[in-house]
């Protein structure tokens, strides 16, 4: 069944979590689904401590065996020719989640986002932000309340030192893919 099951896979610019996420790509892959790989523009052009951006892409290109989609003009037929069953936001930065609250498609991952949700497909959202409890929480908030949006639990992941931090605990990302597919939330999503 998996491998007639397509998910779109973006990467927003949460670096840090960069090691954490490719190995649920490569899970998925393994576990028979076919993956699109969609990376937003800071993502895609920005080197950091963490490494350098073509190397992520290149990665992640070796990983799904297709390129990584990572401009407006290749996310736009997300929608129309009904490409994805599911796709998954791992991590997503608290600009991608202000964006996909606000209705902003100005990025590949937002502009996918709106292509696939006119399908009525499910779209899976791990946070990664530090103000996650402050400015994004509503953003966060707008999404939780909004159909077809599913999120990976999360978790403040230094709360002494980052008290508005939160991260999604992407080991759940496979679960929480199965259950919104099924139309239903995972929970708990606070941990």
């Amino acid at each position: 069944m998996k491998s007639s099951v397509t998910i779109g896979f973006a990467l927003c610019g949460s670096f840090c979590t960069f090691s954490l996420v490719i190995p649920i790509v490569e899970s998925l892959v393994e576990q028979g689904y076919s993956v699109i790989p969609i990376m937003s523009n800071t993502a895609y052009n920005t080197d950091t401590r963490f490494g350098k951006a073509e190397e992520f892409a290149e990665k992640l290109c070796d990983i799904c065996h297709t390129p990584v989609v990572h401009t407006i003009y290749d996310a736009e037929p997300f929608g129309p020719k009904k490409m994805l069953d599911a796709l998954i936001i791992e991590p997503c930065t608290g600009n991608t989640l202000g964006k996909l609250a606000n209705g902003i498609s100005d990025t590949p991952v937002t502009l996918a986002a709106k292509a696939h949700l006119r399908n009525h497909r499910p779209i899976i959202i791990a946070v990664s932000t530090n103000d996650a409890l402050a400015g994004s929480a509503q953003n966060i908030g707008k999404l939780l309340a909004t159909k077809y949006y599913y999120f990976v639990p999360m978790r403040q992941d230094d709360p002494f030192n980052k008290p508005n931090s939160i991260v999604a605990d992407f080991s759940q990302t496979q679960k929480t893919l199965e259950l919104a597919m099924c139309g239903t939330q995972i929970q708990p999503i606070l941990m």
